[in-house]
Formats: structure tokens, sequence, C-alpha cells
């Protein structure tokens, strides 16, 4: 069996609406099982803890149920690594829906190509060569200069999944501007942080100390943007700035809280255009 069939297609649309009950709940089980699947050897992952597999079934949920994903939206992953959003959502876009993952590891981009894009010729990937202290130090593109190679409005909803957490403020504010540019009307970020708010109640599973005087916060003093926090109200005003509308930030359990993700969790959404 090749990949292309590894799952029969699930009808995952009412009346325009991604469905988010039993038939979700099947394809996310399904596609954590799946041995089919395309799944990187295991030394070579580098994007974070936890299993592969599980980690990206997990996302692809929350994509559908919090960020309300539909099989037939342009999705842009800013950091995909190695493809872990993107194996769970060759199972869930439709023959409208595409994918075009970005990253600065040229590692991750080539396993991609060679793995996934043959089986699923919407999915694409490249890379950036954006400078990063841990993930590219020899990057010749700054991280206040990025800009996606995309057109305007190319996007319907655009993962950050893990990024911000790894951004000093004045790089964020970048990609939340290009995030914006990129979002069509209607359109939906979805990005994770360690948003920072008030004094920890110290049941935190991470200590974080102010980066100088900014609004930016790191947990591991040797690499600060291993784990990189941002202030919550300059998270939101940040994004607002941007002109998309703050849906929610939803609290993580690094916290220490019950929450359904690890990192707490920003939507954001394209203003419709007026008529």
């Amino acid at each position: 069996m090749t990949a292309t069939l590894a799952l029969k297609p699930v009808a995952l649309v009412e009346d325009g609406l991604a469905l988010a009950g039993p038939e979700l709940d099947w394809l996310l089980a399904n596609t954590q099982s799946n041995r089919f699947l395309p799944h990187p050897p295991p030394e070579s992952i580098y994007v974070g803890d936890g299993d592969y597999r599980a980690i990206g079934a997990e996302f692809l949920g929350h994509f559908v149920r919090l960020g309300r994903l539909r099989p037939s939206d342009r999705v842009l992953d800013i950091g995909c690594g190695i493809g872990r959003m993107a194996v769970p959502l060759t199972q869930y876009l439709d023959e409208q829906g595409s994918y075009d993952g970005v990253d600065p590891v040229m590692e991750g981009i080539l396993w991609c190509a060679r793995t996934i894009t043959p089986a699923y010729p919407r999915f694409r990937f490249q890379r950036l060569d954006i400078a990063h202290p841990l993930y590219n130090p020899q990057g010749s593109l700054p991280g206040t200069e990025v800009r996606f190679g995309f057109p305007e409005h190319s996007f319907d909803f655009i993962a950050m999944v893990s990024v911000a957490t790894h951004l000093p403020p004045d790089e964020l504010t970048v990609y939340l501007a290009e995030a914006a540019r990129l979002l069509a009307p209607g359109g939906r970020l979805f990005l994770t942080a360690f948003a920072i708010e008030g004094q920890p109640s110290g049941h935190e599973r991470l200590s974080f100390r102010r980066w100088g005087e900014g609004p930016g916060w790191y947990a591991i003093e040797e690499a600060p943007l291993a784990a990189a926090g941002i202030d919550a109200g300059f998270l939101r005003e940040a994004t607002q700035k941007t002109g998309l509308r703050v849906e929610s930030l939803r609290r993580g359990h690094w916290r220490g809280v019950n929450s359904a993700h690890y990192q707490d969790l920003l939507i954001a959404t394209q203003p419709e255009r007026a008529r």
C-alpha cells in the first residue's frame, strides 16, 4: 500500500464547515497509528520532544476544533520543521486545499520534499535561509528582514507552532506582520507561545526571567531562544497592530493548569472586507 492510499477519504465537511465529532476522532486515531504514512528516521527528528505522529495528530485536532481549519483551506506552515504538522494534514486537506511549509533547516525541508511531495503534490516545501542562533547560525537573512515569498492574501490558515517560542520580540513582530499580509479575509492565524502574564504562580513547568527591559523572557540562560517567552499584552497588541483581530489567547498546561495544549494558543483572524 502506498502513502497516497494510506487512508480512505472521510466526509469532514457539512455545509462548508469542518466537523469536529466522531469523524474527526476517527481520523486522528488512524493518523496516529497508520504505519503507511511518511515518518522520518527517529534520529533525524529535531522538532521537540514527544512522539512525532501523536503530536502531529494532536495538532490536527487543535487546528480543526480551535482554529476552524477546513479541508479546502490553503495552509501556510511557518517553521514546518521535518513535517510533523504536514503529515497528518495530508489526510485532512482535500483536492481544493493546499499546503506550503517554510523552514530554515535544510535537512527537514529536503526530507519533506523527497518524501511527502511526491505522494501529495499539493504539499510544497521551501527552505528560507533565515539566521537563527540555534537552528541556522550561518543564515544569510536576518530575522528582522523576513518576507515570505507569497502574494498577499494567499492563505486561509497560517500555523506558527513553536515558532514564537524561539524568536526575540523584534523578529516576532515581523512574522506577525507577514502573517497579516498573507492571510485572506476571514483567514486564521494559529500561533503558540509562552505568553507571560503577571507574577509566576509557582506551578509553572518553566521558570522565565525577563530579557532586559523589553517584553521578552527566557527560561534557559545559556540559550535564551531555546524557550523564549513574550508578554501576553505585547503579543495581543503587536498582533492587533497588524490589522488582525485577536479572538482568544488560551492558556497552556505549561503553566500547571488543565489545558488541551502545552503552550499558550493565540487565534487571530483577518477581518472580512467591507462590501
